[in-house]
């Protein structure tokens, strides 16, 4: 019997592709998304995705989404004691482990495994240390459409902000950054794929710099 599964959800490729990764695997069972999203702008931290795209994407992912509301600013004191609450919740309902889209940040992954040591839940990263150039290709070619909706602009041109994650762009990343934006040069809004039931059509919307990222918002159509 497989395994039944949480997926930490940020809206993004790594996560998506992750789900994809899930849905191919006779282990895992994934049974529900879960994410932070700002309770003052009802938004995705970092990403700047719209809680209703959250939604549209959870129904394409034919899952019920868990949106665990999170203050803007945030301290590791807030954010952790909310994700304490929700662990606790779901250990009490029998979970026993959750995904993560990690890639290759050591530190980020050894975070995760300490906040769950110790409470019956154990941690699944998918992707993890695979090659992201080919990753990140992996993912175009098998039909994954996405939108840079955060950048960096200290690391990568602020002209990237609301372009679609495809070849074109890949040729055009600076060698610097990395293909899948693991060291947080940009963030992205998945809208159609082989994870999804169905696409989510979005109109562009504004591109405004604030707290020193770029961000391009998404309205869904």
């Amino acid at each position: 019997m497989a395994k039944k599964i949480l997926l930490s959800w940020s809206s993004g490729k790594d996560s998506a592709w992750t789900l994809y990764n899930l849905q191919q695997s006779r282990e895992y069972e994934v049974i529900g998304l879960v994410t932070t999203v700002n309770r003052t702008h009802n938004r995705v931290a970092m990403h700047g995705v719209r809680d209703e795209l959250l939604k549209l994407q959870a129904e394409a992912a034919d899952l019920p989404l868990t949106m665990l509301d999170i203050p803007s600013p945030c301290s590791n004191k807030e954010y952790e004691t909310v994700m304490q609450a929700f662990i606790d919740k779901i250990t009490a309902d029998g979970i026993k482990y959750m995904a993560f889209g990690d890639l290759y940040l050591q530190d980020i992954r050894d975070y995760r495994v300490k906040q769950l040591e110790g409470t019956g839940i154990t941690p699944v990263f998918p992707l993890w240390q695979q090659p992201t150039r080919q990753l990140a290709e992996s993912m175009i070619n098998a039909g994954l459409e996405t939108t840079l909706t955060c950048v960096d602009p200290r690391v990568m041109p602020a002209e990237f902000a609301g372009r679609q994650f495809d070849h074109q762009l890949l040729a055009e990343l600076p060698e610097s950054i990395d293909p899948c934006g693991e060291n947080g040069e940009f963030h992205s809004c998945v809208t159609a794929g082989p994870m999804f039931k169905q696409a989510i059509t979005v109109n562009h919307g504004e591109v405004v710099e604030r707290d020193g990222f770029v961000f391009a918002d998404l309205i869904p159509a």
